[in-house]
């Protein structure tokens, strides 16, 4: 079976090693009939001291409080299945990958209760590149407002990075690439920027970074944390407050954040130049941080990077195959 999805050669599933080909579900599983899932988004990347993993321990908490909302108990801790991850990525030989940590309610029986059916946890990890392209960066995404929006606090859990939110998200996608777009942005139930389909978004003017705040219809990514953190560092200041839909198209600049996205600038709204039609020097000087740090060139003050190797002990040797 070919597929667009590099395969690598082990998933940890329910506490054990397993080929990727046998990592299969019963076609009457829960979570195929009513999208009874949780799963996280990581990424390792290559540094000069060997692979390691942006924000593991965040995002495993993040995994274990999705888990947690959906009634589902994780028969693992948050800090050993950080652990199964860096030794997944060690087993898979990989020097900078995706994580895919996922928990769904598996085969058991056929209703909306959940609780019937059996809890399987499962890890993946394989190699991907710019989620909306590698031109995406330099040149940015052109993007519309979609007709799809966010659903209204109370419904469904935003906190949760649960697989039924995205059905919401793969509408706003679709519509947006049969449009000939890349990407779209949703509008919550008031109207006003909720986020991407997969993305948290990010608007500059007049030198100040605004993002809408976590009001229930988006999910607080880790990335989106990472940036807030940079800027301010950089002394640029942010503004976490309600953005009307217009605000989009007087903006100087406009990107996107995420896991997959990393910092993805966006060129034009609806057809409508961004700024100046292309990545302006905040989201640069932003993306350039992050991947400063994830990749590791700059310092890692804020503790953000598990390395995928232990570093060795004085006078311990490295194994050749740890070498890189």
């Amino acid at each position: 079976m070919s597929t667009g999805l590099p395969e690598s050669d082990w998933i940890w599933r329910n506490g054990k090693f397993i080929p990727w080909r046998d990592a299969t579900v019963h076609v009457m599983a829960h979570v195929l009939h009513y999208g009874s899932s949780v799963f996280e988004g990581i990424r390792c990347y290559r540094t000069p001291s060997g692979p390691a993993v942006l924000r593991l321990t965040d995002h495993m908490q993040r995994f274990t409080d999705s888990a947690r909302i959906y009634r589902m108990e994780l028969p693992y801790s948050t800090e050993e299945l950080g652990e199964r991850v860096l030794e997944l990525i060690r087993r898979n030989g990989l020097e900078e990958c995706y994580i895919r940590p996922l928990a769904f309610r598996g085969y058991g029986t056929v209703g909306l209760n959940p609780l019937l059916s059996p809890l399987e946890v499962c890890l993946a990890c394989w190699p991907w590149g710019a989620y909306l392209g590698a031109e995406a960066i330099d040149k940015g995404v052109d993007v519309c407002v979609s007709s799809w929006q966010r659903p209204a606090p109370n419904t469904f859990p935003t906190l949760a990075k649960a697989g039924g939110n995205y059905l919401n998200a793969g509408l706003m996608k679709m519509e947006a690439v049969q449009n000939g777009y890349a990407e779209a942005i949703a509008l919550n139930v008031e109207g006003m920027v909720s986020e991407g389909s997969g993305q948290n978004l990010f608007l500059v003017r007049d030198g100040t970074l605004y993002t809408p705040p976590v009001d229930g219809a988006l999910l607080p990514g880790i990335t989106r944390d990472c940036v807030i953190t940079l800027a301010r560092e950089r002394e640029i200041r942010v503004h976490i407050a309600p953005i009307p839909r217009e605000a989009l198209y007087i903006a100087d600049e406009l990107f996107f954040t995420g896991t997959a996205s990393e910092v993805s600038p966006i060129r034009s709204v609806d057809r409508i130049p961004v700024g100046r039609g292309k990545p302006g020097p905040v989201a640069r000087q932003l993306h350039q941080d992050l991947m400063g740090v994830a990749k590791g060139i700059r310092p890692d003050r804020y503790e953000w990077l598990s390395p995928v190797r232990s570093a060795p002990a004085p006078g311990e040797s490295v194994p050749a195959e740890a070498t890189g």
